[in-house]
């Protein structure tokens, strides 16, 4: 770690556990550079696409109640968008055909004004952009699946995303510092916050993505939720780990379900269940993580099942920490 952060441009936190037990827990650089003030293992961070799993938990939560099923379709809860034949299933596995809701976002949004889920939602019955491909035939990356889950998890639950969460998962689990959190949107201000900065090479310094024109979307796109914006700590994310080896939140049987791959039309499986990429490998035996990135953060959880063993990265100056976390693997696995 010492010899990585000499070389990169690394802050954040990272946890390394293996059965039941913390290897390693590192704290590096600063949560707040305009007053100096350092991360520790209670700083929260925006975790970006790592959100994807609470969003996918909170699905089957409902559905262990009985409020969905994962084969109703998308217009039971959104009749005003024009997409047929899409389920609940393949917004969860990313194999629902919808374009990017980033691009349409980018192009007819008014960029003085923070959109939120329903704006969204809105903007797409209006502009209608086309799916890209039947549900089921591909696999693609879809931030629209997971912000429309989010949106059907309010409408099936009666309450706000970020309330469902707190209810039904942070606080059962004691994960006191996670919460679903829009800095801009909300205007709230949280007591040891890791602000994510971006470095840019020609000024040499680490600054705010708000200050960066060309990354303007941290601040329009700050209403959106269930693609992102779940905020949490090291401490908390590995609350989270152990939890998922219990029946604490659900019984083994569903979270076999989360972790299968998905199985395609045409009989193709990919690597993805309900918010996990999921493998299985020789060496490390099976695999579930997620990787996530917005600007000014980068963060990472990977959990080796069958061994018990887990990585936890939490990065605030926009360091991909991909070849970090592969060195850990190493060193975790005696390589």
């Amino acid at each position: 770690m010492e010899k990585c952060l000499k070389q990169t441009k690394f802050t954040g936190n990272i946890l390394v556990a293996e059965k039941g037990q913390v290897l390693f827990k590192g704290c590096y650089g600063l949560a707040n550079r305009a007053n100096s003030d350092t991360l520790d293992e209670n700083s929260l961070f925006e975790l970006a696409s790592v959100s994807k799993q609470f969003t996918a938990m909170a699905i089957m939560l409902l559905r262990e109640k009985g409020k969905l099923s994962l084969q109703d379709s998308l217009r039971k809860f959104f009749p005003d968008l024009p997409y047929s034949n899409i389920t609940i299933h393949h917004l969860l596995t990313h194999t629902s055909g919808l374009p990017d809701y980033m691009g349409l976002l980018t192009e007819k949004w008014d960029h003085n004004r923070i959109a939120t889920n329903k704006d969204m939602i809105q903007l797409m019955a209006k502009e209608k952009p086309a799916a890209q491909f039947k549900p089921g035939e591909k696999w693609e990356y879809s931030n629209t699946g997971y912000m429309l889950l989010a949106s059907i998890v309010e409408k099936a639950s009666g309450t706000s995303f970020a309330s469902f969460l707190q209810k039904n998962i942070f606080d059962p689990l004691q994960m006191n510092r996670s919460q679903v959190y829009m800095r801009r949107y909300s205007g709230k201000k949280i007591n040891n916050y890791a602000y994510g900065y971006v470095y840019r090479d020609r000024q040499k310094v680490f600054m705010l993505p708000d200050d960066i024109k060309e990354m303007d979307i941290v601040i329009y796109a700050d209403g959106i939720y269930g693609d992102g914006t779940v905020n949490s700590t090291i401490i908390d994310l590995y609350k989270w780990d152990r939890a998922l080896y219990t029946s604490r939140l659900i019984k083994p049987s569903v979270w076999e379900e989360i972790a299968t791959p998905v199985k395609l039309d045409n009989g193709t499986v990919h690597n993805y269940g309900y918010g996990w990429a999921t493998s299985t490998n020789t060496k490390y035996g099976k695999m579930v993580s997620h990787t996530g990135g917005w600007p000014g953060y980068n963060t990472l959880i990977t959990r080796y099942t069958e061994q018990d063993k887990t990585i936890i990265i939490l990065c605030n100056s926009g360091f991909t920490p991909t070849m970090l976390s592969q060195g850990l693997q190493k060193i975790l696995f005696d390589e």
